[in-house]
């Protein structure tokens, strides 16, 4: 007698078999096997390059939740018009078209935008997925910010780990109350210090000494005897123990930083997708970047498979400073034959002498200084003295004729300090000048002066009007209530001495000749531009009102300056044309912009290939394909 109920038939058998091996054919151990042999792989693709219409460019992004509150699922994307993330429920593929793609250096920075795609068989509930892409730029390789794809049955299990912790947590007495046979405590010191246990109803505020004085050893000993050690020792063993604690239970810590993506799928039936966009400061001379994808499977916090690698993405940089005119720029130069220089120094003497004095004031470190001004017309080998005029002037005190007998023996004096510093084909050429009494530094001095006041400022300067009689207006001076004040400070700057170099350029015989130089700030200019310092090439380029002004302009976004620029530049050159069709539709002129972007293919067919490395184009390649 058969012991089921009815005879199974041969159908329904078939069927069962059927089903069962439908079922072990879709086990995580199946698909662990399909993934370990290549048959399933993760792919990394750039998106389809379409123009967007009415809907909004898929951009999926993910909202991870603190422990606390749980995990959060928020899948989103961002609308072209706003730029905002738009929470929606539903990712859409994109179609692969290429393995690479060209992208536009823009202000400094470029983007680069890739897809992720994990197939369906790559997902389990009790999975995680950790994918970390890499960029590897130049010769750097820059890792990016992982995605983590989990599993519903793996997070539970993460935050089983977290309340384990918490629970092994919670055991740990943090209130000192509970390490303290508190009730025994009491009833001793009820019976033998009734005094001190009077205190523990008694609100009044009892000071440390006293306090000291009613516990005793005996009540420390007491307390000592009551603290329940074993607890005690016990709970610092579980102390101890955090570490180790955390590490037992919290296998694979919830990340909550550092991380693009932590999302969490509840489904395994179709294939996940995310856009991953990331943008960064580009690098001078960088033509293309590769973007590469690694990945590791997780099971219960343990790796449990190296994910293949999918084919790299080639990202191919275009930049607007690559269309800069490098042709050198050179500026004219007048060279005159004769070459002026000259310094002044505060050499003080003592009253009525020419002794050159180095312990005097500050003369030793400016006699240093003049000395090294005398070295460095020395280095100029391009140079040849004709003489150097030595002229010491003193301060209006004391009569004009002795000041000039005094100013001229203080500049022989400074001239013969000199001698041993200079070269001796120099020695003949020194000469030496005097200016008795400066009255015109004294004017400038005083109209300039803070301290003294509007009326007595004028005052002052109405008394050097008249200079026919320097000894008359000096002495009027001497009788106002200022003169301490201008004796004091201004007079000393009044004793100086002037040292005038009169040179010529060595070989040269024309008092004047043209010449063509370098021009150092264009071509800094220049270089700003070709290593993306836009704000710095713009600042150097202005002045210059030419083409590659117009470029650093358009560089650093600043569309009108350009296009006032631009047009006043003759548009028979294809790039003027070319970055006037740029600028325009940008402004949204697009109509204008198509006509300069026509002419500038007119004049260099090649700028209809370099339109497809620019986005502002994109609308004019478009459009022109049409016509």
């Amino acid at each position: 007698m058969s012991s089921y109920p009815w005879p199974m038939c041969s159908e329904l058998k078939t069927l069962l078999l059927f089903l069962l091996a439908a079922a072990l054919s879709c086990t995580p151990l199946r698909k662990l096997q399909d993934i370990r042999s290549g048959k399933v792989t993760l792919q990394i693709s750039v998106p389809e390059d379409k123009p967007q219409e009415d809907s909004c460019e898929v951009d999926i992004d993910s909202i991870v939740g603190s422990l606390s509150e749980g995990p959060v699922i928020m899948n989103a994307i961002r609308d072209t018009d706003t730029g905002e993330m738009v929470a929606t429920d539903v990712i859409n593929a994109s179609k692969v078209v290429a393995r690479f793609r060209n992208v536009a250096e823009r202000a400094g920075y470029v983007s680069i935008g890739f897809d992720v795609s994990v197939p369906a068989g790559m997902s389990d509930s009790r999975w995680q997925l950790k994918l970390y892409p890499e960029m590897r730029i130049q010769n750097d390789t820059v890792a990016l910010e992982p995605l983590f794809i989990t599993g519903e049955a793996y997070r539970e299990g993460q935050m089983r780990g977290y309340q384990r912790y918490r629970k092994f947590m919670s055991s740990i007495i943090t209130d000192t109350l509970d390490l303290i046979w508190v009730r025994q405590l009491e009833i001793f010191l009820e019976r033998h210090f009734p005094q001190t246990y009077a205190m523990k109803t008694d609100s009044s505020l009892v000071s440390d000494p006293v306090a000291e004085n009613l516990f005793g050893v005996t009540q420390a000993d007491a307390l000592e005897h009551y603290r329940r050690s074993i607890r005690i020792r016990h709970n610092e063993r579980r102390k101890a123990m955090t570490g180790k604690m955390y590490d037992r239970y919290v296998k694979d810590p919830i990340l909550t930083e550092g991380i693009r993506l932590d999302t969490i799928l509840t489904t395994s039936d179709g294939d996940f997708i995310y856009r991953y966009v990331h943008t960064f400061r580009s690098r001078p001379a960088l033509k293309k970047v590769v973007v590469g994808l690694s990945g590791e499977m997780y099971e219960d916090g343990e790796s449990i498979c190296h994910l293949p690698f999918p084919d790299d993405l080639t990202f191919y940089i275009s930049s607007l400073s690559s269309m800069a005119d490098m042709t050198p720029k050179f500026r004219m130069m007048i060279l005159e034959r004769t070459v002026y220089d000259n310094t002044k120094a505060l050499i003080d003497f003592r009253q009525g002498s020419a002794e050159v004095d180095t312990s005097l004031s500050d003369n030793a470190s400016e006699l240093r200084r003049v000395i090294g001004c005398i070295d460095d017309v020395v280095g100029r080998r391009e140079y040849e003295l004709d003489s150097l005029v030595i002229m010491a002037s003193c301060s209006p005190e004391g009569s004009f004729s002795h000041n000039a007998a005094l100013s001229a023996a203080r500049s022989d004096a400074v001239r013969d300090y000199l001698k041993d510093y200079v070269p001796v084909e120099w020695k003949p050429f020194l000469r030496t000048s005097a200016m008795p009494e400066n009255w015109d530094q004294f004017r400038r001095i005083v109209a300039n002066d803070t301290v003294i006041g509007i009326q007595a400022r004028d005052r002052i300067l109405a008394v050097t009007d008249d200079m026919t009689d320097p000894d008359c207006s000096e002495k009027k001076i001497s009788t106002m209530p200022e003169y301490r004040y201008l004796r004091e400070k201004v007079y000393p700057k009044l004793r100086s001495v002037s040292f005038d170099f009169h040179l010529h350029r060595a070989g040269m015989q024309k008092d004047t000749v043209h010449t063509t130089e370098l021009d150092t700030v264009y071509m800094a200019g220049l270089d700003a531009l070709k290593s993306l310092d836009y704000k710095r090439a713009v600042t150097l380029l202005r002045p210059y009102d030419d083409y590659n002004s117009a470029l650093a302009f358009v560089s650093a976004g600043y569309d009108r300056s350009a296009l006032d620029v631009l047009d006043r530049l003759d548009t028979d050159q294809a790039r003027v044309c070319y970055l006037k069709a740029m600028v325009l539709s940008r402004l949204g002129v697009y109509e204008e912009a198509m006509k300069y972007y026509e002419l500038s293919i007119a004049r260099d067919p090649y700028m209809e290939h370099r339109a497809n490395l620019d986005p502002e184009m994109h609308l004019l390649v478009n459009k022109r394909k049409t016509l």
